[in-house]
């Protein structure tokens, strides 16, 4: 479960990064509004950062709770 945990985190803090960079991108290289609305189905590529920050910030939550968790089960074996 630990490791599962683990994955998820990763895997948010990647695809919010690529996000991120990708609402950067389109941002500074398109300014024609349908180009977002096809590449994140949004209106805005701000809106793009802001979703990507917040995949970023929930994988970070699920790192420290996997960290918990693995530090709890481990003084759990030991005592």
């Amino acid at each position: 479960m630990i490791l599962t945990g683990r994955i998820i985190s990763w895997a948010l803090i990647i695809m919010g990064g690529m996000r991120v960079g990708m609402g950067i991108l389109v941002a500074q290289a398109y300014e024609d509004r349908a180009e977002l609305a096809q590449y994140f189905g949004i209106a805005t590529s701000g809106e793009a950062i802001d979703k990507g920050l917040m995949w970023i910030a929930t994988g970070v939550a699920f790192g420290l709770l996997a960290l918990i968790a693995s530090n709890s089960s481990e003084k759990s074996t030991r005592g």
